[in-house]
């Protein structure tokens, strides 16, 4: 089925809400993506494509034209005057795709003595959120989880920011550090914090076995909770005058330490 839009009407106003405001996401269990990447890692890893809308003043690219012939959901052709408002540039986008969001369970987190999971704790952006899947997807990470009070991980920036990495990796919103601390007692998972005054040093942990890693928030680290909780808090060596690294970048440092030791290099 194909329908058509050429004014702000109600269709046009639901993609506006969920690309903007994370209540009405969480509402419809849906959200936007963008981009050649993202939307063809999301069709081929299988997530329910709910919408397709698409330029109808442009030639579509083959990419564009052969996604909207291979993927059965309802097509939208929009003006392109409106798919620009939309992509937020100047040109605007061939393909938007509306997107169901899966349910948050740490069941979709693989497990067995290859795990290797990454928590963040009350992350509060979404670009951070991003990259990290992002880099959890390169090093062969089980999955990423979001405790407590954080970022959307359906905000456009988020999905943006991974590269289409969020469709492959499993990633998991939870409450509260309980739940997550339960899940991995059950796993007998290793839990281990970042912190710039660990008392270990990250080459110095055995991140071979069941692995949990936990990186803090930006601004205030790992709650009392969380060090608490952990077994051990790892600190990563740094020479220049940085007090300490960026949330997403600390959490990749652990994730290759973790492959580079798990694949027997040195």
């Amino acid at each position: 089925m194909t329908i058509r839009v050429t004014t702000r009407n109600a269709r046009y106003q639901q993609w506006q809400a969920l690309l903007s405001n994370r209540t009405k996401r969480a509402r419809a269990g849906a959200f936007v993506v963008q981009g050649v990447r993202p939307i063809t890692m999301a069709v081929r890893a299988g997530w329910q494509v709910r919408e397709l809308a698409y330029d109808a003043d442009a030639r579509l690219s083959e990419w564009a034209a052969q996604t909207l012939h291979s993927v059965q959901t309802t097509r939208v052709a929009v003006s392109a005057e409106l798919m620009r408002e939309l992509g937020g540039k100047e040109e605007a986008p061939e393909l938007l795709a509306v997107v169901g969001m899966p349910a948050d369970d740490l069941g979709r987190v693989a497990t067995g003595g290859a795990m290797l999971a990454v928590v963040l704790d009350r992350p509060t952006s979404p670009g951070n959120i991003g990259t990290l899947v992002r880099s959890a997807d390169a090093f062969g990470a089980s999955g990423v989880i979001v405790a407590g009070h954080a970022a959307d991980v359906y905000d456009p920036k988020a999905v943006r920011s991974s590269t289409g990495s969020i469709f492959t990796v499993p990633v998991v919103r939870v409450e509260s550090h309980r739940t997550v601390l339960d899940w991995a007692d059950t796993l007998h998972s290793g839990l281990f914090g970042t912190d710039e005054n660990g008392a270990v040093e990250l080459a110095d942990c055995d991140l071979r076995g069941p692995t949990t890693v936990v990186v803090g928030n930006e601004t205030t680290g790992l709650s009392a909770a969380w060090r608490e909780a952990c077994d051990q808090l790892v600190r990563i060596p740094m020479v220049g005058s940085a007090s300490s690294l960026n949330a997403a970048t600390a959490g990749s440092i652990v994730l290759y330490e973790a492959a580079r030791q798990r694949a027997g290099r040195g």
